[in-house]
């Protein structure tokens, strides 16, 4: 309990000697300071203050120095032999206890508890018999006055670092603040309830185009819209059409920007001017399955998801047996966009289109998909049209003389870079490649594009020729030289290394 604390033995210096007034000295005499200007006053029983002691010696000085004396106010000189003091002068008048109390250290009294040398009269200012001044007291100090107290020194060191620590990292923070800005701005919008704004404004940027299917509510709707990049968010375009009821959308292609609020989109889709009526899905000959699949996601509004699963889904197309990918047998045409159809009806009508293709080119159904295979070759090989039948026939007599075919667009394919036929040569030495026909006798395993008309009639009828070589000896006008031998080969080689020197902006 606090109450029950001796406060004076806790603050005042030194040991329960000097606290009752005696201290042991040196010379092992006993000092009676009972009656000193710094001991007790004998009439309360009590310890005298500060305020009180330094009175009382600031009066014995006077009685000194004018001859008058009070016996019960004045003390014996102590002597110390070790270690005299001189005589200061009287002690300027004492500030408020208070006031004291706050401006003196409070560490230092701390230090001097139990100091059995009898050194009350430290120089931090305690309060003690010695006139705690700094100066010495009526007893005298035992030892030299102590300097700035430590405790200081150590804070004013303690502040500096500190201003250099917040320095460095203020400095450090002008460097991180572009990779931390985010994250911060996310913590304070978690504290503050502030988050990022769910809409775009404006009226967009580029331009896009989606499809509403027919059947398309508003919900679905709003998810055509965010997953084209149209709106930021379906939740808010879907809240704007809950509060109009009267809007209405009818099915088709729109011409949007992407990036648009969503009140600037809702209003681009009731008007007719945005209205696409020759929307359709366009297919180049030569194109691969997984660009068609982001053209029909793009153009018929279809998910990406739906997308993928309908073109898994091989054997539900009527394509025979074996066949593992829809590559090679969607024919390259121009289809128009049926907001009702799904993924399926949109791969079976190209599946479809391809068979009466090859039906037409006079393919038996045996044939059907060897045939593909070496279109989808020739389709990536070939440049002029009058070169196919050509490109056809050097494929065809390789294979008659056991000739690998060398091909580099099969092996780009086999790397996943469909959109080039140029090969290094760590591509070409890969062997685990199925399609490095570099590497592998035949044909490749499957086909590795969608071929058009001109490249099934190539392989279908190709033209007559002993070649077994060709290269493209000029990459603007697509003149490519057929050869008979190697040597010939070669010197066509170095025709087109002389062309492109002279068109280096080609390497």
């Amino acid at each position: 309990m606090a109450d029950d604390l001796d406060w004076n033995a806790i603050i005042a210096p030194g040991n329960d000697a000097d606290r009752q007034g005696h201290r042991p000295r040196r010379d092992g005499a006993s000092d009676d300071r009972t009656d000193s200007p710094g001991g007790a006053d004998p009439s309360a029983g009590r310890p005298l203050s500060r305020r009180e002691a330094r009175a009382r010696e600031a009066a014995a000085a006077r009685d000194a120095q004018t001859g008058g004396s009070a016996p019960q106010q004045q003390a014996p000189q102590q002597q110390v032999p070790e270690q005299p003091v001189p005589q200061q002068p009287a002690a300027p008048t004492a500030p408020d206890d208070d006031l004291a109390a706050v401006t003196a250290p409070t560490a230092a009294p701390v230090r001097d508890v139990g100091d059995t040398d009898g050194g009350t009269g430290s120089g931090d200012g305690a309060a003690g018999g010695g006139g705690g001044d700094g100066r010495g007291g009526g007893g005298g100090a035992s030892r030299p006055p102590r300097g700035p107290h430590e405790p200081h020194r150590r804070s004013r060191g303690a502040l500096i670092a500190g201003i250099l620590i917040v320095a460095v990292v203020v400095a450090a923070g002008v460097g991180a603040y572009a990779f931390a800005a985010p994250k911060v701005q996310q913590v304070v919008a978690a504290f503050s309830g502030s988050k990022e704004p769910d809409d775009y404004s404006g009226d967009g940027t580029s331009k896009v185009t989606i499809t509403i299917k027919q059947g398309d509510i508003g919900e679905d709707v709003a998810k055509t819209l965010q997953r084209s990049g149209v709106v930021k968010t379906s939740g808010v375009f879907y809240k704007l059409l809950l509060a109009s009821p009267s809007v209405q959308f009818q099915p088709g292609s729109y011409a949007l920007k992407k990036k648009m609020s969503s009140k600037a989109a809702l209003s681009a889709l009731q008007d007719r001017a945005n209205r696409v009526e020759d929307a359709s899905i366009v297919i180049p000959e030569g194109t691969v399955l997984a660009d068609i699949e982001a053209g029909m996601v793009s153009k018929a509004g279809l998910t990406k998801a739906e997308v993928t699963a309908a073109a898994k889904d091989v054997s539900a197309y009527g394509l025979p047996s074996g066949v593992t990918s829809l590559e090679g047998w969607l024919f390259p045409a121009t289809y128009p966009i049926n907001p009702g159809w799904t993924a399926k009806q949109y791969f079976q009508a190209m599946v479809d289109t391809m068979k009466r293709h090859l039906e037409s080119a006079g393919v038996a159904e045996a044939d059907q998909e060897k045939v593909l295979v070496f279109a989808s070759l020739v389709q990536k090989e070939a440049g002029l049209a009058a070169d196919y039948p050509k490109v056809a026939r050097v494929f065809q007599n390789r294979l008659d003389q056991g000739m690998r075919l060398q091909s580099d667009a099969t092996v780009a394919y086999g790397t996943g870079n469909t959109h080039r036929v140029t090969t290094t040569d760590a591509e070409r030495n890969d062997a685990s490649n199925a399609y490095n026909t570099y590497q592998h006798d035949g044909l490749p395993p499957g086909p590795i594009s969608n071929p058009g008309d001109i490249a099934l009639q190539a392989v279908t009828h190709p033209a007559e020729g002993k070649w077994l070589y060709f290269v493209t000896v000029d990459l603007e006008s697509g003149e490519t030289a057929f050869s008979d031998t190697y040597d010939q080969h070669l010197q066509a080689v170095k025709q087109f290394q002389a062309w492109l020197r002279a068109h280096p902006s080609y390497q």
